[in-house]
């Protein structure tokens, strides 16, 4: 669905690929390495873009329905031990577990510079990828206490991984479908959120192929 928008409203000059990675960490991570093994002439980033669920905190949510998210880093939430009030996650050097990523630096800072001239409201801070969705809002409020996210999805950090390890940047742009609380799909607004997070991901690739091939 969000695919589906990003080809509606992307430019007809853009030069891009699309790849529709699946749902999870472990199909992304397959989808995208798959692509990346066959070649990489001619590409000079990532662009990851989907929906997500927005955390709730005791003073309300800091992104709301709808709204616009740009991720500055990525943090495998729940690989490691789980716990009823936390997840530990694994710490001991020899085993070589990475869990957290950062996202380039200058495509973050172009693509808010753009939204923020465009006057597109939008949100910055760190995405918690999951394994399994948080199913109530217990859950949702251990995970963003413990990494202070902002909101989870099931694919950004397989993405990070990724492309830090083929030394590719990459953007995640994310667009707020549900509240992470108790689970009411009635409440839900994922086509919106969808045809949202398709149409403003072409923007911004329209804009970083101007200011990346002036």
């Amino acid at each position: 669905m969000e695919m589906r928008a990003f080809r509606n409203a992307v430019s007809d000059s853009l030069s891009w690929e699309p790849l529709i990675s699946g749902i999870g960490p472990v199909e992304t991570a397959f989808s995208l390495t798959s692509r990346l093994e066959r070649g990489r002439s001619g590409l000079q980033g990532v662009l990851h873009f989907g929906v997500a669920g927005a955390y709730l905190g005791s003073g309300g949510t800091s992104a709301d329905m709808l709204d616009i998210c740009l991720a500055k880093e990525e943090v495998f939430a729940d690989m490691g031990i789980c716990y009823l009030d936390g997840i530990e996650h694994f710490s001991a050097p020899e085993l070589g577990v990475r869990n957290r990523f950062s996202l380039d630096q200058k495509l973050l800072q172009d693509a808010a510079t753009l939204l923020a001239k465009k006057k597109i409201g939008f949100h910055q801070g760190r995405f918690l990828t999951v394994s399994c969705v948080s199913g109530t809002r217990k859950r949702g409020d251990m995970l963003a206490d413990q990494f202070d996210g902002l909101c989870e999805n099931m694919e950004g950090a397989a993405v990070a991984r990724v492309c830090d390890a083929y030394l590719l940047p990459c953007l995640e742009i994310r667009c707020i479908s549900n509240f992470v609380e108790d689970r009411d799909t009635g409440r839900w607004r994922l086509q919106e959120a969808c045809t949202k997070a398709g149409a403003t991901a072409a923007l911004v690739a329209g804009h970083l192929m101007e200011t990346q091939n002036p």
